[in-house]
């Protein structure tokens, strides 16, 4: 396992605890997000039978029902399961399958609260088939790119510094690499940009909020934040007009061998 402990694992399931009960908030993005990511599936004229759905809130699941694949969901959040968004909980980094289980392994914006991805991404390709397919996809650098500024340049403004308050994410030059690293075929990473619109900047935050999204770093800020912080950031943010949230989305494919 990676030395390197970049996130918070228990306050990552401690936020999709919290999520569970305000992910129907927050559904139709889901679930666009996930139709976009499986429409992959119609490429590859293949038939799947079994598949695994890493952490996919709801959203996977029923996709890959309608087209008659057998599905075991997997969450880290204990409350995801126990709402019906899962059926095993299970942590990405120990997955609790043995080899060559699945014929298809999707991972739909769950990976990148992963400390050790690239051991994750070895028990994902061991746990599928050979020739099985794994799906995922996951936030790029840039996403939210405009928050994170914002919210860097007004902490530094208001106490001479700034707590990390985004994530980081990986370069799409990075993800096809990992894949390859971890013994994955003919390994793939695309991009896919999506912008949200939004009137009211606050409800950026709280769709991060509800779907679990918000940050987990290990060096974050653990007190309270300055009270004018979010309101001088959203305000640079959206100026006058609305403000667009833009997700850089990686699209990975890769198959067992």
């Amino acid at each position: 396992m990676s030395e390197m402990v970049i996130f918070d694992r228990a306050a990552v399931a401690a936020h999709r605890d919290r999520a569970a009960r305000r992910l129907g908030r927050v559904r139709p993005v889901l679930d666009d997000l996930a139709a976009r990511v499986l429409d992959r599936l119609d490429d590859t004229g293949r038939v799947f039978t079994r598949a695994l759905d890493i952490g996919g809130r709801g959203a996977v699941t029923p996709l890959l029902a309608a087209r008659g694949i057998e599905v075991v969901a997997t969450d880290l959040s204990h409350r995801m399961v126990a709402a019906g968004y899962g059926d095993v909980v299970a942590d990405e980094e120990f997955l609790p399958f043995g080899a060559a289980c699945f014929d298809l392994i999707v991972a739909h914006l769950s990976l990148h609260w992963v400390n050790d991805l690239p051991g994750a991404l070895v028990q994902i390709r061991r746990s599928l088939k050979p020739e099985g397919l794994f799906l995922a996809s996951m936030p790029l650098l840039g996403t939210l790119g405009g928050l994170r500024a914002a919210l860097i340049e007004a902490e530094a403004a208001l106490t001479g510094g700034a707590a990390p308050r985004v994530s980081p994410f990986p370069e799409l030059a990075d993800c096809a690499g990992l894949l390859q690293r971890a013994g994955f075929a003919l390994p793939i990473a695309e991009r896919e940009t999506i912008d949200f619109d939004y009137a009211d900047p606050l409800a950026l935050l709280r769709d991060l909020r509800d779907a679990g999204e918000t940050n987990a770093t290990v060096a974050r800020a653990r007190r309270p934040p300055p009270r004018d912080l979010l309101a001088m950031a959203l305000a640079a943010l959206s100026g006058e007009g609305r403000l667009v949230a833009r997700l850089d989305m990686a699209v990975l494919t890769g198959w067992g061998s």
